[in-house]
């Protein structure tokens, strides 16, 4: 299983999920191969933001920077998760027909999804944003992986 987190700029969301969710699968022995992407290039190489990092501090965020998504991934990955709508759409265009369905929203895993689909963007909110987020994505990366070991 090769699962792609994606946010916009790919510095605060998508490299919290891909700690997190690389984290929870190794300590709980689920093979997968986990990465993370942004919609725009804007923030290319670099590393996670602070914030984000101090919001997960037991988490190690160790090799991730940031990267735009890129054309190969819609066919490499097997699960493309977005963080919210806004870049779910962005997705959904550049995505070859063949691979719309591998695109999903992050949240379409927590129980909340109902009333709340987006992980909300952090970035220019305090650092009580960024422990939210935190919670939100730690949330639905432990649901997302209780659903692929039941479809093992």
């Amino acid at each position: 299983m090769k699962i792609l987190f994606v946010c916009l700029g790919n510095i605060c969301r998508s490299p919290t999920a891909h700690a997190i969710f690389r984290q929870l699968a190794a300590e709980n022995n689920f093979a997968c191969e986990v990465e993370s992407a942004g919609t725009s290039a804007s923030h290319k190489g670099a590393p996670p933001d602070p914030r984000s990092i101090k919001a997960a501090i037991d988490v190690s965020f160790k090799g991730i920077y940031s990267r735009p998504v890129q054309s190969t991934d819609f066919d490499y990955y097997d699960l493309i998760l977005a963080m919210d709508l806004e870049n779910l759409a962005a997705l959904k265009r550049r995505c070859p027909a063949e691979h719309q369905h591998k695109l999903n929203l992050l949240m379409s895993y927590h129980p909340d999804y109902a009333s709340q689909p987006e992980v909300p963007d952090p970035y220019y909110g305090g650092a009580r944003g960024f422990e939210l987020v935190r919670q939100m994505i730690e949330q639905a990366c432990e649901h997302l992986l209780v659903k692929l070991q039941q479809r093992r």
